[in-house]
């Protein structure tokens, strides 16, 4: 099976091995069409809409979204910079790399690949799901980089400053800047507030490959699982756990 299907073929479906079942992607230029992408090289934004498994079924190597994902992420946080220094002008140096980092973290970015159905276009081998896909928001924001990066190297740098500014410019604009203190303070201190006793964290398990390792775990009080919370590190899934618990505790 080739990696890429020609654009003379149109990309009719994309094909995901899904337990030796074959399932038919949305078409390819629905989501350029919608995105207003007119493709000078279709095959980056194939590339980066292909997960590392494919290369498995497909018996090739390194043909996949993680190069792509790379240059992504410079490019989204150099155009969050520049939005964040253009939209607070008084905003110190401290503040705007809190508010980028809370910008650009896996949540908000899976959040922007799921505004765009982005999970629907991806490709990946027989060893992970759809319904995976569409869940996870390690895959969707890697995939969301990548896009990124496609459309840089394709477009250029004003096409994808004009693209990530419809996502970006309202958040940056309306964030309530007390978020940005890191959750894991702001659960230490209103526990603390209340009980004077301080939570604790456990880590549950590890999963996946080296590159891509996943972390769960559980934030506990009196040995109370408050929430539990996953990412790529065991600080970020901290963070995530706390984030979740005090979701909890405002509703």
């Amino acid at each position: 099976m080739p990696l890429f299907i020609s654009e003379k073929e149109t990309i009719n479906c994309f094909i995901n091995l899904n337990h030796g079942k074959i399932s038919h992607m949305k078409n390819i230029n629905e989501l350029l069409q919608a995105l207003n992408i007119h493709p000078k090289n279709l095959d980056l934004y194939i590339l980066a809409l292909t997960h590392p498994s494919y290369n498995a079924d497909a018996k090739t190597k390194h043909q996949d979204y993680e190069r792509l994902e790379f240059i992504g992420d410079s490019v989204l946080g150099f155009v969050s910079a520049d939005i964040i220094f253009k939209t607070h002008p008084k905003m110190d140096q401290g503040v705007m790399s809190k508010l980028r980092s809370y910008l650009v973290k896996s949540s908000s970015l899976a959040n922007y690949a799921r505004q765009i159905d982005l999970h629907s276009y991806i490709r990946a081998g027989h060893s992970v799901s759809s319904e995976q896909i569409g869940k996870s928001n390690k895959i969707l924001e890697d995939v969301f980089e990548a896009l990124i990066g496609a459309i840089y190297l394709d477009q250029g740098i004003k096409v994808a400053s004009q693209y990530l500014y419809k996502f970006l410019y309202e958040d940056i604009k309306n964030t309530d800047l007390s978020v940005l203190t890191d959750a894991k303070t702001r659960l230490q201190e209103e526990m603390q507030a209340e009980h004077r006793d301080s939570v604790r964290y456990e880590l549950v398990k590890e999963e996946g490959p080296a590159h891509e390792r996943i972390f769960t775990v559980n934030v506990l009080f009196n040995d109370i699982v408050l929430a539990t919370g996953t990412g790529k590190s065991k600080k970020i899934a901290e963070e995530d756990a706390a984030s979740k618990a005090l979701a909890k505790r405002s509703v």
